[in-house]
């Protein structure tokens, strides 16, 4: 881990409990004891009989199972990036011991919609403007604005309605369109856009309760310790040297974030080494494979003439970084969908999956989760984000 860790040194100035065992038809309580401090800890693997859980013919015995809050949906929004890193937050607060809370993943984008509109505007138009984002932009939002609880600010105007942004997002965009075709525009045009979103997600309080005491966004943030720069974002693509950060080129970054650059033998084995040490990771990556079925709870990649992979195991494709380089550069892999890794566990012919916690609500027989298996994340994960202790661990 030498490398890396002069990687990050290089890369960081850049920059209820409820167990995730799911509900499954045969469903599995699994509960984690130990709650991790500040430095994280070692993760519960499995007793003297793991817990088991079926699909098909798939048999899945669990090692790790890292704590986390219930399954959320995102609805019709394209705002995977917020709900994956803020149950990733939720989890990074219940390792270090705090009560678990659902954090509101709606005022992280509408900080970040805002954010976006100013560079947007700035750039005269030549920036990307949309629902998606990347994780360290939450990380980001957090640091500049807070967090705030779910119960405090929903960004729903029924509670027990879905989201959905599709009317609101067109409003945004032909606001933001229509400003930078202006020759002189005013600073009005930003109360107009903070008025769509105060109407289609709700006004921001001041301030709020919480656990009886009165917050701001930004107090509750301090108090529960969040620090920006514990975080970083991995990826591996050959185009850039290994070992040293770069501006990944996919559309969602539009704040031109850096990415430290490792092999994906060092990237999977960082995955393994964060949840062996109780801490959770925020996937990004492809889901366009016919493989990738949520409502099967399965993600993988058989190997080819492979039949009937959805209801029995068996051999999965041997990924190479040359196999990753070519899928990336011919759209193959593209930047589709962000999730919470929470979890790894192996079938019953020693393959590894990851359990991922999805944002489309309980679609599937494990409740909104999925088995991810090595071989895809492999292949398909664009990038990373984790707590940096797990890169400076021996």
């Amino acid at each position: 881990m030498t490398r890396y860790w002069v990687g990050l040194t290089k890369f960081v100035r850049l920059g209820v409990i409820v167990g995730c065992v799911w509900s499954a038809i045969e469903a599995v309580s699994f509960a984690q004891e130990a709650q991790g401090s500040e430095g994280g800890t070692v993760a519960q693997e499995a007793a003297a009989e793991p817990p088991l859980v079926k699909l098909g013919e798939y048999e899945f015995t669990i090692k790790y199972s890292l704590a986390c809050t219930p399954v959320t949906a995102q609805g019709s929004t394209g705002t995977c990036w917020s709900f994956s890193t803020n149950s990733f937050l939720e989890s990074e607060l219940m390792r270090q011991g705090y009560p678990a809370v659902r954090l509101s993943e709606m005022y992280a984008v509408r900080n970040i919609y805002q954010d976006k509109s100013m560079n947007y505007v700035l750039r005269q138009g030549k920036a990307n403007f949309g629902e998606g984002a990347l994780a360290h932009d939450y990380i980001n939002a957090a640091a500049r604005h807070g967090v705030m609880p779910y119960d405090v600010y929903s960004g729903k105007q029924s509670p027990g309605d879905p989201h959905n942004h599709g009317e609101m997002v067109a409003l945004l965009t032909g606001m933001v369109e229509s400003v930078v075709k202006l020759k002189r525009p005013s600073p009005k045009w930003q109360l107009a856009f903070q008025g769509i979103l105060d109407t289609y997600l709700g006004k921001v309080p001041t301030e709020f309760e919480f656990n009886g005491q009165v917050h701001t966004a930004q107090s509750l943030a301090a108090q529960f310790n969040f620090e920006k720069d514990d975080y970083i974002s991995l990826t591996s693509f050959m185009h850039h040297p290994f070992y040293e950060p770069f501006v990944l080129e996919i559309p969602d970054n539009y704040s031109n974030g850096q990415f430290l650059n490792v092999p994906i033998d060092e990237l999977v084995a960082t995955i393994d080494k964060a949840l062996a040490m109780g801490y959770t990771v925020t996937w990004d990556g492809d889901v366009s494979e016919r493989s990738f079925a949520a409502n099967s709870g399965l993600a993988i990649l058989p190997a080819e003439g492979r039949e009937e992979s959805l209801q029995s195991p068996g051999p999965e494709m041997a990924v190479t970084q040359e196999m990753r380089q070519d899928t990336f550069l011919s759209y193959e892999t593209t930047d589709d969908h962000l999730m919470h890794l929470v979890g790894m566990a192996h079938d019953q012919n020693g393959t590894k999956y990851y359990l991922i916690k999805n944002s489309w609500g309980e679609v599937g027989p494990l409740g909104g989760q999925l088995m991810m298996s090595e071989a895809y994340v492999r292949l398909k994960t664009v990038s990373i984000l984790l707590h940096k202790d797990v890169l400076q661990a021996e």
